[in-house]
């Protein structure tokens, strides 16, 4: 069992806000569990930023503890402590998998979206956190979720709108790559300010703002530095507006700007 000096250690190091520490409070038992009875521990469904604070706690720790979420590019993750006798490599096949991912059919020609499979989720009560990536298509959508909900979604989403769906399990969720449009502009510099304005039509005044007020995540962490490099590759969120990649970093325009390639995600 932890010592209780040590625990709170690793939370005061590695929590950044105090719902971290309830997170990594959480993880800290699920650790004491695994290393009492040597049974699978699991987490629910993880947030980027959630998954970002957890790692260097189970690197600190030299815990196994896997991310799942029901295929491999998820963004939403449940943290996994394996029993001994589970093979990682082949979590999708585990028959106590403690992840579900559910396909819901329906008509080519509904444009159901996220929002619309979410809504639907939460009218039937269901807690956010027992939610992984909601994957959106033509004829089908595949939600993810804990095993212990999906029998009651499985008898109770009958619909998403006024769509009607037909729901069955599957072994993993079939990725997509998420929608987007390219945008390309100039900046005087790759500070984030300049990038937030470019990506998402602020002025550099109004993107500031929004940094210094904390609504701004690099990679999944809050950032609240205006001036931070940002460096090709990086994603940053802005709470309420969405998604942005910093996709390509070029040459100086004519009049001495650096040319950037920016996805938003639609």
């Amino acid at each position: 069992m932890l010592n209780r000096d040590y625990r709170a250690e690793l939370i005061r190091k590695y929590a950044r806000s105090p719902e971290d520490d309830e997170l990594l409070a959480r993880l800290l038992d699920k650790v004491d569990a695994w290393e009492r009875t040597g049974l699978m521990q699991t987490t629910r469904f993880l947030s980027e930023r959630d998954r970002l604070c957890c790692e260097p706690v189970l690197r600190a720790l030299d815990a196994p503890g896997l991310f799942w979420g029901g295929y491999k590019e998820a963004e939403r993750v449940l943290l996994i402590l394996p029993a001994q006798w589970q093979d990682p490599e082949n979590i999708s096949l585990w028959p106590d998998s403690p992840v579900s991912v559910l396909r819901a059919e329906y008509r080519a020609g509904e444009n159901l979206s996220h929002r619309d499979f979410l809504g639907a989720l939460m009218g039937l009560g269901i807690e956010r956190d027992h939610v992984g990536d909601i994957i959106p298509g033509e004829t089908h959508c595949d939600i993810v979720l804990t095993r212990e909900i999906a029998p009651y979604v499985l008898q109770n989403l009958s619909s998403a709108g006024r769509t009607s769906l037909q729901l069955r399990e599957v072994a993993e969720a079939e990725a997509k790559e998420a929608a987007f449009r390219l945008l390309r502009d100039t900046v005087a510099t790759l500070r984030l300010d300049a990038v937030v304005g470019a990506g998402f039509a602020l002025s550099r005044e109004k993107a500031s703002s929004a940094i210094r007020a904390g609504k701004v995540a690099v990679n999944g962490l809050e950032c609240l530095k205006p001036d931070k490099t940002v460096e090709a590759g990086s994603r940053i969120s802005l709470r309420g507006s969405g998604k942005i990649e910093l996709s390509e970093v070029g040459g100086l325009s004519r009049k001495g700007r650096l040319q950037i390639v920016i996805k938003r995600f639609i």
